[in-house]
């Protein structure tokens, strides 16, 4: 394993996080990868989420990568480092209320649809646009939006994914450059998991997702 994350890394320019995906991994593995100095780790479901917090060391950074439920909000709040997948104003308003509670800031992506399959999430770039424009941000002082999470369709097409990382790129200097979003926290573009990060990587994604490159198939 840190053979694995040593040589994703070296193909990662500066300014370029690795997110190890842990979901379905045990503890165990976690802690391998860890010991290797690996401090980002990336999940999508909440109660592995807290079960892995709770059990591993103090020093890592989280990161919320999945499909989030409202009524879960309020259990990773106290401690994420950044949610990935803030698909609708309604979900960014109740990390906005949850964080007010704790006293925090959290740090959000807005998670873009630009893939071909229908059951991926987010947010289509042009509805993205479309509320940008009434800049809704200012009414959630206690969320800070550092900019756009994606996936590419599942495919062997290398054109297409280019074609779709190209897409959210675009709308990312777009929409850093529009004054509806805080140009100077705009900075993080999530984009390229195991199969297709060395095409997100010709865009300038400024986090990759990377779990089976790391740690194996998952036991789900």
């Amino acid at each position: 394993m840190a053979q694995h994350i040593a040589t994703i890394r070296q193909e990662l320019p500066s300014g370029t996080r690795l997110v190890a995906v842990s979901k379905f991994h045990p503890a165990e593995a976690l802690m391998e990868a860890y010991e290797s100095g690996q401090r980002i780790f990336g999940e999508s479901r909440v109660q592995e989420l807290m079960t892995k917090y709770e059990a591993l060391p103090k020093d890592i950074e989280w990161h919320f990568i999945g499909h989030l439920q409202t009524n879960k909000v309020k259990y990773i709040v106290p401690f994420i480092a950044l949610i990935h997948s803030v698909d609708s104003e309604k979900l960014l308003a109740v990390i906005d209320s949850e964080a007010a509670k704790c006293g925090r800031v959290v740090d959000c992506l807005l998670e873009i649809h630009v893939a071909s399959e229908e059951s991926k999430y987010g947010l289509t770039p042009d509805s993205c646009r479309e509320w940008l424009s009434g800049n809704p941000l200012d009414r959630y002082p206690h969320v800070r939006v550092c900019g756009l999470m994606g996936m590419a369709s599942l495919t062997d097409d290398e054109s297409r994914i280019d074609r779709e990382f190209g897409e959210l790129k675009s709308l990312f200097d777009e929409l850093k450059a529009s004054g509806h979003v805080d140009a100077r926290a705009f900075v993080e573009l999530s984009m390229g998991m195991s199969h297709d990060y060395r095409l997100a990587l010709r865009h300038g994604t400024t986090l990759v997702r990377i779990g089976t490159s790391i740690f194996g198939e998952r036991n789900y």
